[in-house]
């Protein structure tokens, strides 16, 4: 029901601001800031999701909790859908997703509705994985290599446009 409302609800607002600013400064001008919007929407998105991306990167390798980094993500990518759909409504609310402030609001608020029931990372075995990777002593791995040369060939003759 909520999303039907969502969908026709989003529209009408944006028809009305469109009809309220574009009578207001007219149709060129409108125009202009609902490029202008997209075009720096699309460029801070990137720059966002960059850094979440980098965040994403960083958690995985510390051996974190990734559902924070990836929850940035998601609304980034969010904004940045919203962002290039044109109107004044949906701008608004994708320029305030790419500020880390809202998306943190919208994260804890997210937390408070949403229960987990599990959560796991790597093996399903009793211990933690983290703790045994951190704590081993073990520095040396066993095994074998043999080093196998493969000869060149050329694939083909000369091109002609170079001198040998």
């Amino acid at each position: 029901m909520w999303l039907f409302l969502a969908f026709l609800a989003v529209p009408l607002i944006e028809i009305g601001l469109f009809i309220q600013i574009g009578g207001a400064i007219g149709l060129f001008p409108t125009l202009a800031i609902v490029i202008l919007t997209a075009v720096a929407g699309t460029w801070l998105v990137r720059n966002q999701g960059a850094l979440a991306l980098g965040n994403l990167r960083r958690s995985f390798s510390e051996l974190n909790d990734p559902t924070e980094p990836l929850a940035h993500g998601a609304m980034i990518l969010i904004a940045g859908a919203l962002l290039l759909t044109p109107g004044f409504f949906t701008d608004a609310v994708g320029f305030s997703l790419l500020m880390p402030p809202v998306r943190t609001a919208v994260l804890k608020y997210a937390r408070k509705r949403i229960k987990v029931q599990s959560f796991s990372m790597g093996h399903q075995g009793t211990s933690d994985f983290r703790s045994d990777f951190k704590n081993s002593t073990d520095d040396v791995i066993d095994g074998e290599f043999s080093e196998v040369d493969s000869p060149k060939k050329p694939t083909h003759g000369p091109s002609g446009w170079t001198k040998h």
